[in-house]
């Protein structure tokens, strides 16, 4: 869906911009907000979507709040950046928001930590709502930082794997590959050779190659980025060794970096309609649930099958688990209307007829664990597999950091250098990584 290109695209950017708030806000909110949420008032409500279909979407989400309580109204801004949510949540006065929603899951650290967003705790023990039985354990996980809880999720995000059906047909092949080792052998049986080229090829490996990004990978390995004291465990924890061991054996196998990177060249971006996966030119696909319908739309000449990304062979008995990440909401902490707004916030997030028609509208995952299994969901029935994805207990996310997702863009240049051949040495690297992510941690603080 549209929406989800500019979630890529705006992850990165969020990590940087969302810095103009480590000096701002530094107080934190609690259930003491003094509005009353039973009186006329009116909230004002910024959010990322602009697509037609989107912004509709929005509003009648929003107008389904304002039916259940008809003493508030919402003024409804969308196509606010994460530069222009963090300005107005800096600065605040009478026109910065009073509820906010961002695309990126990497600016929770920096929210939480710097108190531009209220922490949501006390709000949900009055409402008598636990966020962990509400909310899918990853889910629950990425909307917190040390125990401050400043977002709630607002439907997700998760990734799996597509596959062509016909050229899998074509290469006798009856199933997709649930560990990674059945993926290297698929993925060659799928590659077919053209000269110096490829006249089809299995997968693309490479860590620019459209969602293959280390993080994406390594939710396969489930983790743990950080020990309890908050230092980087990427040179310790075997986990992430294993990552990238495989994915350097991917390239190899399939090639080598220089031919791989030669042919990605000349292949379609990822938000058009020449993605390589629709043209057939690429057999499978690490994606996210919106790759669904982007796909069927330019009508492929051969079936798309979806299934769980594969997991290391120690792990196959967690097969069923992907990547989640997604939408977030928060209440600034510079409204004088919390109350209200968590009344805003409760309803989009927690009311399950309310999430459920969001996520038929937008497309995206559901964020409650009631909304994943409701009847009313409609989808495609191959979009099941990324529900069950983001119900599983074993799926993973990338931690919140004080720094936002620079930790993450720290691994992804490392990644690129080991890929390349430029880094030659994995546990040096890995060391030296996490030494890099330890020292823009202790910088930001």
């Amino acid at each position: 869906m549209p929406g989800m290109s500019r979630k890529a695209a705006i992850a990165l950017a969020a990590s940087a911009s969302v810095a103009l708030l480590a000096t701002a806000c530094t107080g934190q909110a609690d259930s003491g907000a003094s509005d009353d949420a039973a009186k006329e008032t009116t909230l004002d409500f910024w959010h990322a979507w602009s697509a037609p279909a989107e912004v509709k979407a929005v509003k009648d989400l929003v107008a389904g709040f304002e039916k259940a309580h008809p003493n508030i109204q919402v003024n409804v801004v969308g196509n606010m950046t994460d530069d222009k949510i963090n300005q107005a949540l800096r600065t605040g006065g009478g026109k910065a928001p009073d509820v906010i929603s961002s695309f990126t899951t990497n600016s929770v650290g920096k929210f939480c930590s710097s108190g531009a967003l209220v922490d949501l705790n006390p709000f949900f023990e009055k409402s008598g709502i636990d966020p962990e039985k509400t909310f899918p354990k990853a889910m629950n996980e990425y909307t917190q930082f040390e125990g401050n809880r400043c977002a709630v999720p607002l439907l997700g995000d998760a990734y799996g794997l597509y596959y062509n059906k016909t050229a899998f047909e074509k290469a006798g092949i009856t199933s997709p590959p649930k560990t990674w080792s059945e993926f290297e052998k698929v993925a060659e049986k799928l590659t077919i050779p053209q000269g110096n080229t490829y006249k089809q090829l299995g997968f693309m490996p490479n860590y620019h190659g459209w969602e293959t990004t280390t993080e994406h990978y390594l939710g396969q390995f489930s983790p743990t980025y950080f020990d309890k004291d908050g230092t980087s465990n990427v040179g310790k924890d075997p986990a992430f060794e294993k990552a990238f061991t495989m994915q350097k054996k991917l390239v190899d196998a399939l090639g080598g970096y220089r031919k791989l990177e030669t042919y990605r060249s000349r292949l379609g971006d990822e938000w058009g309609p020449k993605h390589p996966f629709h043209t057939g030119q690429v057999a499978m696909q690490l994606d996210g649930e919106w790759r669904l319908g982007m796909a069927l739309d330019t009508k492929p000449e051969f079936e798309i099958g979806v299934a769980p990304l594969p997991v290391p062979d120690d792990q196959a008995d967690q097969y069923g688990k992907g990547y989640i990440t997604g939408t977030i909401a928060g209440v600034a902490a510079t409204s004088t209307k919390q109350n209200a707004a968590w009344e805003l916030v409760k309803y989009m997030t927690t009311d399950t007829d309310a999430v459920v028609n969001f996520s038929n509208a937008i497309h995206n995952v559901p964020s409650t664990l009631a909304a994943l299994k409701s009847p009313n969901l409609k989808y495609d029935p191959r979009f099941k597999t990324f529900l069950e994805i983001a119900a599983d207990p074993n799926s993973t996310t990338a931690p919140a950091s004080v720094n936002g997702g620079v930790y993450l863009t720290t691994i992804q240049e490392f990644g690129y250098d080991y890929e390349s051949g430029e880094a030659t040495d994995l546990k040096a690297g890995l060391k030296k990584t996490a030494e890099q992510i330890d020292t823009d941690i202790a910088q930001a603080k």
